[in-house]
């Protein structure tokens, strides 16, 4: 009984000093590749500074837009149709993206060529207008070639389209800008070679206040009555303060408090817009 006591303790000993060994040579190795590691590089690196994540603060929400043309008219007469439109222009949408753009942005157009197979056509011009509801939706782009102004006039879901894309997002004073018809050439003209520029999906859509200066009269319209309430005009630099004060014999004054004008469609647009939300994510 004693003998296997002692070849029990004899045992014990030798697991030890393999286990004393086996961890000195561990170390010798860790220091060995940490001498490699400093002999390679010279220089000292600083570490990493650690990113810090505000989750008290919500991230921002994507930008709403329900394009205007989803909205019918103050004066429709048969929902239905316009319901029925609606699932064409989803439809639409599905086949081709049409992006988010108001009046003023600048866009690049990409349309089939109906009278040569197999050809395209793209024109570059700032929009001008928009009109129109349900798929007669339309857009009017402007632009200056050789000293020329040319405007074409697109069909938002005509199946001749083949890419709308936004070159530069943007809006205006005023939501119709016809009036650069009669303005210098320099605010209707754009680069047909222009680079989109980033757009943020987030926040509020930037505002260009620029003023335009107008060519000396005659115009195409009286700009400066109040009935086309524009705001994008410089007529200080274009009329006398007399023209401008017989253009206010003009003015319709009572508009302002005739409650059939006005046209609240609030509640319509959040319903149309969660309606075309759950087509377009079928």
């Amino acid at each position: 009984m004693a003998a296997c006591v002692k070849k029990l303790d004899k045992c014990i000993f030798n697991l030890r000093l393999l286990r004393n060994l086996q961890l000195q040579n561990e170390r010798y190795l860790s220091t060995s590749v940490l001498r490699l590691s400093a002999g390679t590089n010279d220089k000292f690196v600083p570490p990493s500074k650690p990113v810090i994540v505000d989750k008290t603060q919500t991230t921002a929400s994507l930008r709403k837009f329900l394009s205007p043309e989803f909205v019918p008219p103050r004066q429709r007469t048969n929902p239905l149709k316009f319901f029925m439109e609606r699932k064409d222009m989803i439809q639409r949408r599905k086949v081709i993206q049409i992006p988010e753009f108001y009046v003023g942005s600048i866009l690049a157009v990409t349309t089939a060529d109906s009278t040569a197979n197999g050809k395209s056509s793209r024109f570059v011009g700032i929009c001008v207008q928009r009109g129109g509801k349900g798929l007669g939706a339309t857009f009017i782009l402007r632009n200056i070639i050789d000293n020329q102004g040319v405007e074409i006039c697109y069909e938002l879901y005509s199946p001749l389209i083949q890419a709308v894309e936004v070159l530069k997002l943007e809006k205006r004073l005023d939501d119709n800008l016809m009036y650069l018809r009669d303005a210098l050439p320099e605010y209707s003209t754009v680069d047909p070679d222009m680079k989109p520029l980033p757009i943020s999906h987030s926040g509020e859509v930037p505002v260009n206040e620029i003023k335009v200066k107008m060519r000396p009269k005659p115009w195409s319209k009286r700009w400066e009555r109040p009935k086309f309430d524009i705001k994008g005009i410089n007529f200080e630099l274009a009329l006398t303060p007399e023209k401008m004060e017989r253009a206010q014999k003009w003015a319709e004054p009572w508009n302002e408090f005739d409650m059939l004008r006005e046209y609240d469609t609030s509640e319509l647009e959040e319903k149309i817009f969660k309606e075309v939300q759950q087509e377009m994510n079928k």
